[in-house]
């Protein structure tokens, strides 16, 4: 049913009664659907986990628990709730296949009393005509009357009458009432009951009379009725049925009240547990894409560094050749000028001072060639440092994206314990010692894993500082192997 906030926060609890009649027009128009195969009928106004089949009197208990007794509801659910009863009352009363009764009715017994006699509540027992020696044995008259479950037993006289007297208590509930009845029916079956002992008048009797409290003896005087007036009180048989059927519904109504709110809890402590489940599978996700971004890097600068050492190699190589080429042609010009052995002086002496600067040169040379014969050394070292390095920086980061997800992992198992706890504290009640035990050793559970997410954090950042390094070394042995091969070429 759609009802506005503000309709619904202009309806106060006085005039709950006067908004019944539009709901129950609807549920009687078939807006709304109540009846379902097998007997079974469902509230239209519970909406999701409170959705369940009800019998037909279970169903009418609590609409009138949601809207008479229920304080955490609104105004509105109160009146479709009233409205549910009115239908159920008025329209459906032959569905109900039986009347409501107690837990556990009083057995029949020959003359079963009337709905409107009035007994004495708790009900109580009457013994008359005790001898003195049965008023020194409590514990005796107990034992005698065992079979009827009495709760205790209460001895007393009457000053200046020689009868004893006793007060049986038996239990408050409907089995208190069967042990009573059948108590009293013991007597009367053998002409010593309530009856018998008015008989008997002033004649003198040495059995023991006993029948079941009513209002005449809780009215009369003397120490049987001022007991009965302290310690009890007068209903009818339908006044205790009736109590008992309010509790009932007062219960009910409690109780659909506790569920309320347990649904609502787990309702909300499940959205949190799959928010908590989407957000860690978007960080997944995004763990995936970076983690793939980061090896597309790395493959790009490997090939980008394979080529810088090819391109290296080739110009050294090329160097080399250029090298040799001019140290031949240097050879041949000096087998040229031993040849000219026999020109003139000034000749011979241009000839030595050529020779001269040749022999400088060849020794340049020469020189020049070992230079770049440790040169190429050089490199060839660098390139394998380098090469080391990265292996040792890509062996680092791979560890470190294990511990990345074993971080992670702690993490998940973390929440997901945090949601089991939550849970469990929810779904549990107070003297729930076995969901106490299950809380604790979540609880310790709980702890060693954020002690293990902070030693995984340690090593984390232990393994950043040292990949920080490694990089740092490899970036000035890069720098240096850019400065060699530009001095070289």
């Amino acid at each position: 049913m759609d009802h506005s906030s503000e309709e619904e926060s202009d309806i106060s609890d006085s005039e709950i009664n006067d908004y019944v009649e539009k709901p129950y027009q609807e549920i009687k128009a078939g807006k709304h659907r109540v009846c379902y195969p097998n007997d079974m009928f469902r509230c239209p106004f519970c909406k999701g986990k409170k959705k369940q089949d009800y019998r037909y009197k279970d169903l009418l208990q609590h609409a009138s628990g949601v809207g008479k007794g229920s304080a955490n509801r609104s105004a509105m659910q109160k009146v479709n709730h009233l409205a549910l009863a009115k239908y159920l009352e008025s329209d459906l009363a032959d569905a109900s296949s039986e009347p409501m009764k107690p837990a556990v009715q009083p057995e029949t017994v020959c003359n079963p009393p009337e709905q409107d006699d009035l007994f004495v509540w708790p009900w109580t027992g009457i013994l008359v005509n005790l001898s003195a020696k049965q008023e020194d044995e409590n514990a005796s008259l107990f034992k005698d009357f065992s079979k009827y479950k009495p709760l205790k037993v209460h001895i007393m006289r009457n000053q200046g009458d020689n009868n004893g007297y006793a007060i049986i208590d038996f239990k408050k509930d409907w089995t208190g009432f069967k042990d009573a009845m059948a108590f009293e029916k013991a007597f009367e079956a053998s002409r010593h009951g309530k009856r018998g002992w008015k008989e008997c008048g002033t004649h003198p009797v040495t059995s023991v009379y006993g029948w079941c409290a009513r209002a005449d003896d809780y009215e009369s005087k003397g120490p049987i009725g001022d007991h009965l007036r302290r310690n009890g009180a007068l209903k009818t048989i339908s006044d205790i049925v009736e109590e008992a059927r309010q509790e009932k519904d007062n219960i009910v109504a409690d109780l659909t009240d506790q569920i309320d709110v347990k649904n609502e809890d787990l309702n909300n402590m499940e959205a949190k547990y799959n928010e908590s489940s989407r957000s860690l599978t978007r960080m997944m996700e995004d763990k995936d894409r970076l983690q793939h971004a980061y090896i597309e890097e790395m493959r790009k600068l490997q090939r980008t560094a394979r080529e810088h050492t090819r391109r290296v190699l080739w110009e050294n190589d090329k160097l080399k050749d250029d090298l040799d080429s001019q140290r031949k042609q240097l050879e041949l010009r000096s087998k040229e000028l031993n040849k000219q052995e026999a020109l003139t002086e000034l000749e011979r002496r241009k000839l030595d001072e050529e020779m001269s600067k040749n022999d400088v040169k060849n020794n340049s040379l020469h020189m020049a060639s070992l230079e770049q014969q440790k040169a190429d050394e050089n490199v060839l070292r660098l390139i394998e440092d380098q090469k080391r390095e990265k292996e040792e920086a890509l062996n680092k980061i791979l560890q470190l994206e294990k511990q990345l997800d074993a971080k992670q992992k702690v993490e998940m198992e973390i929440e997901e314990l945090k949601g089991k706890i939550q849970v469990l504290k929810h779904m549990g009640g107070e003297d729930d010692v076995a969901v106490k035990q299950k809380i604790l050793e979540m609880a310790r559970e709980l702890d060693d894993k954020m002690d293990e997410m902070n030693d995984v954090q340690s090593l984390n950042q232990t393994l950043i500082v040292k990949e920080r390094q490694s990089n740092d070394e490899l970036q000035e042995a890069r720098k240096e192997l850019i400065c060699v091969s530009t001095f070289l070429s």
